[in-house]
C-alpha cells in the first residue's frame, strides 16, 4: 500500500499566489506659466510682500480719504482753534495735541487735523505719481520701441531727444512754469491747474529713462527667431512692434514703473516744499513739512508724520520693485 504524498514547505512556497505591490501612479507633470513662476518667486519674498501690502494700503487710503476722514478725523481744512494753547497757539498737550479725537495732534497756528491732511496728502502724492508715471512709460514705451526697431536716423533723433531732456533741470522748469500758469486755465482751476502742470511736467522730463530701457531690450529682441518668422510671414512693422516685440517688454517696464512711482513720489514733495506744488489749503506732504520748519522746534510731531508717510512710502515701493524685478528676471536667483 502505497504512503500518501505529503506536499513538502516547498512546494507550499510555489503553490502560494505571490501578490504584487501596485506600483504607485506616475505624478502627473505639470506645466507653469510665467506667471505662476514669478508669483511663487515673489511668494517667497517676505520683505517685497510686505512692501506690496503697504503700497495696496496706500491705495486704499487715497481712494477712500473722504471715508476715512469721516470716520476717524476732522475735515482737512477745518480749525480746531480750542485745541490750542491762547498765547503760543501750539498744539495743547504733550506729542503735538495727539489725544482720542486727533491720532496725530493738530498744527500749530490753524488747529487743523494732521491726521486728516496725512490722509489727503497721500491722495494728491498718489495721484501726482501714478498719472506721472503713466505718462512716462507711454511715451517711453512708444520711442524706445521705435528706436530700437527702426534704428539708423529714427533712433538717432530720439536717442538726441532723449539726451537733452534728461540734462534739463526738471525742478527749476517747473519752478519758473509755475510762476507764470494762470490760476484758470482749460477748465481746471487753483490746485487742479497746479496737479496737471506736475503731471505732465514730470511725465514728459521722465520717460527718457523708461526709454532707454525700452530702447535696449528691443534691440535684443528684434533679432530673435520668432521676430525673423513673423517677418517671413508678412508682418508689418506696426504687426511686430505690438503683436510681437511689446508683449516681451511688459515685465521689465512694470518693474521700473513700480520704481518711478516713488522718485515721482519724491518729486512732488520737494516741489510743494519748495512752494511749487499745489496750492494752500490743498493738504500736501511736502508743504506740510514746509510749514513744520518755522515751529518745528517747539512742536517736532508735525514735522514727524509727514516726513515718515514720505519715507514709508517711498520704501515700501522701492522694497516691492525691488522684489518684482528678482520674480520676474528668469535668469536672477534667490
Amino acid at each position: 500500500m502505497t504512503a500518501p504524498m505529503h506536499d513538502t514547505p516547498t512546494d507550499v512556497a510555489e503553490a502560494a499566489p505571490v501578490e504584487v505591490a501596485a506600483e504607485p501612479a506616475a505624478k502627473k507633470v505639470e506645466g507653469r506659466s510665467l506667471k505662476q513662476i514669478a508669483w511663487n518667486r515673489l511668494k517667497q519674498d517676505k520683505v517685497a510682500l510686505a512692501g506690496g501690502i503697504v503700497v495696496v494700503l496706500l491705495v486704499v487710503v487715497s481712494v477712500f480719504a473722504p471715508v476715512i476722514v469721516g470716520l476717524l478725523g476732522h475735515p482737512p481744512n477745518e480749525g480746531n482753534l480750542d485745541q490750542l494753547e491762547d498765547l503760543t497757539n501750539l498744539p495743547k498737550g504733550a506729542l503735538g495735541g495727539i489725544n482720542g479725537d486727533f491720532l496725530f495732534g493738530v498744527e500749530p497756528n490753524t488747529g487743523r487735523d494732521v491726521f486728516s491732511r496725512i490722509v489727503y496728502g497721500a491722495r494728491i502724492s498718489m495721484l501726482v505719481a501714478v498719472l506721472a508715471a503713466a505718462v512716462a512709460v507711454v511715451l517711453g514705451t512708444l520711442f524706445g520701441i521705435m528706436a530700437g526697431f527702426f534704428g539708423g536716423w529714427v533712433d538717432a533723433v530720439i536717442s538726441r531727444v532723449m539726451d537733452v531732456l534728461l540734462s534739463f533741470p526738471q525742478l527749476l522748469f517747473i519752478i519758473a512754469l509755475v510762476s507764470v500758469l494762470p490760476d484758470d486755465l482749460l477748465g481746471l482751476t487753483g490746485s487742479g491747474v497746479r496737479i496737471a502742470t506736475l503731471v505732465l511736467v514730470i511725465g514728459l522730463f521722465g520717460w527718457p529713462y523708461i526709454g532707454r530701457i525700452v530702447r535696449g531690450q528691443t534691440l535684443s529682441l528684434r533679432e530673435r527667431e520668432y521676430v525673423e518668422a513673423a517677418r517671413s510671414l508678412g508682418g508689418g512693422a506696426r504687426h511686430i512692434l505690438f503683436r510681437e516685440l511689446l508683449p516681451n517688454l511688459v515685465a521689465p517696464i512694470t518693474v521700473y514703473t513700480t520704481l518711478m512711482i516713488p522718485t515721482n513720489i519724491l518729486t512732488e514733495a520737494a516741489l510743494s516744499f519748495l512752494g511749487a506744488g499745489v496750492r494752500p489749503p490743498t493738504a500736501s506732504w511736502g508743504g506740510m513739512l514746509r510749514d513744520a520748519l518755522s515751529v518745528y522746534e517747539h512742536d517736532p510731531m508735525f514735522m514727524v508724520f509727514p516726513g515718515l508717510a514720505i519715507f514709508l512710502t517711498v520704501l515700501a515701493f522701492n522694497l516691492f520693485g525691488d522684489g518684482l524685478r528678482d520674480a520676474l528676471d528668469p535668469k536672477g536667483t534667490r
